[in-house]
């Protein structure tokens, strides 16, 4: 019940146990196929150049940055958490004059901020994160694709943390460029990056297209100035996810079955119940910790919906608590990084956690592993609370439930 990996769905688990399929078996870039379609669904994009990086959520920001990044390129990067900062050194690694405006962590931007350092910098790209669980704050998005556009500028943001739970339409957003990883609302094991790309990002990448030497073909180009990276040149992956079928690297197929199980399963659900779903459980939550008597860190009212920050009170050994959690109960709950390492907890209700079981059980834990360590809470009131926020709804998003699966080796 952390920010993140969380339990994967045992439907992801199950397709990810099929036998493996070369990459280039007429199966297989089926399967290929049909992940892409699936995750223009999950991303709310018509974007053709939407795929995955085999790699974990970092190797989709890394492609992404380093793909449209030349050196000496100006990116703007807003900071208010770790994963701000991590967009900042990725980019200054490719070379990149970064400049970077800054705000407390679990505060957000407002819009005129961003737009006032565009206005000042005139970067070629400007870099965000979506929702940083570092702080569970997510910047507001609305209005930075017109003002990119205006500008001339790309916009990127990762949503590795809040896509599947939090409202997040790409194309009426105005981005360029997203990223993402499984191990949180999607419901699957980390190691693979949904991406997506617009027409212009496309354009800049296929404009420092490079083919490596081994796998040049008749009028494949060798720039000489080529995308610092070859394992996430894009340009060489757009072509291998599409009809040229460009022999890049072995594709992992294991995740690309887990990967493409995880977009089954929240197309079936339906993306706007699944974010309804991590609305109400993690308002339960939010709710359930403010019962207990506890403070919540940050601006609530940009808080994600899937993951809340406790204050951790005062006589209280914060990592001696999470350890009864685990120990006791067998229940996971992160703390934080930098300025707030030991200052919070973060409890998160996410994917296949996102239930009602599993928010009432970790209050209930919770509430234990606090008496025994001295710190007085209201009796019963973090499940009391919870239930409240349930009993307001009169029809209760459903837990996900066990149904049979696309089976990835039906084929043979």
């Amino acid at each position: 019940m952390g920010p993140g990996p969380i339990n994967a769905d045992p439907r992801v688990l199950r397709a990810m146990s099929a036998q493996l399929v070369g990459q280039y078996d007429p199966w297989m870039t089926r399967a290929m196929d049909e992940t892409q379609a699936l995750y223009r669904q999950v991303f709310k994009t018509a974007n053709e150049q939407t795929m995955l990086v085999d790699g974990t959520s970092r190797a989709g920001i890394e492609a992404a940055l380093v793909s449209l990044i030349e050196p000496g390129d100006r990116v703007l990067v807003p900071i208010f958490g770790r994963f701000g900062h991590l967009l900042r050194e990725i980019a200054e690694r490719a070379g990149a004059e970064v400049h970077v405006i800054e705000t407390d962590w679990g505060q957000v931007f407002p819009l005129r901020a961003i737009e006032e350092a565009i206005t000042r910098v005139r970067p070629k790209v400007l870099a965000v994160v979506h929702g940083d669980t570092s702080t569970t704050v997510a910047q507001p998005l609305d209005g930075l694709g017109e003002i990119c556009a205006r500008e001339g500028v790309l916009f990127y943001t990762d949503v590795t943390a809040s896509i599947g739970g939090n409202e997040f339409p790409t194309d009426d957003l105005g981005l360029d460029a997203v990223t993402a990883g499984l191990q949180k609302c999607l419901g699957g094991p980390s190691g693979s990056s949904p991406v997506t790309f617009s027409q212009k990002a496309v354009d800049v990448i296929y404009g420092r297209k490079s083919v490596e030497a081994g796998i040049r073909g008749e009028g494949d180009v060798a720039a000489a100035d080529p995308i610092r990276s070859n394992y996430f040149d894009l340009a060489m992956i757009f072509d291998y996810w599409g009809p040229k079928r460009l022999n890049h690297h072995t594709e992992a197929t294991t995740m690309l079955y887990g990967a493409r199980e995880c977009a089954r399963l929240l197309v079936e659900e339906g993306i706007d119940d699944a974010v309804a779903r991590h609305e109400l459980h993690g308002r339960a939550m939010l709710e359930g910790v403010r019962g207990l008597g506890l403070d919540v860190f940050g601006d609530t009212s940009h808080k994600m919906n899937n993951v809340v920050a406790v204050v951790i009170p005062d006589g209280i050994d914060g990592d001696g608590a999470r350890s009864a959690l685990l120990d006791d109960f067998g229940i996971e709950i992160g703390t934080s990084f930098g300025p707030l390492h030991g200052k919070v907890w973060r409890i998160g209700t996410m994917g296949y956690n996102a239930r009602k079981d599993a928010v009432l059980t970790t209050l209930s834990a919770l509430e234990s592993v606090l008496r025994r360590g001295g710190v007085s809470v209201t009796a019963g009131g973090g499940v009391g609370a919870a239930y409240d926020v349930y009993d307001d709804v009169v029809s209760p998003a459903p837990a996900p439930v066990v149904t049979e699966s696309l089976d990835a080796g039906s084929a043979r």
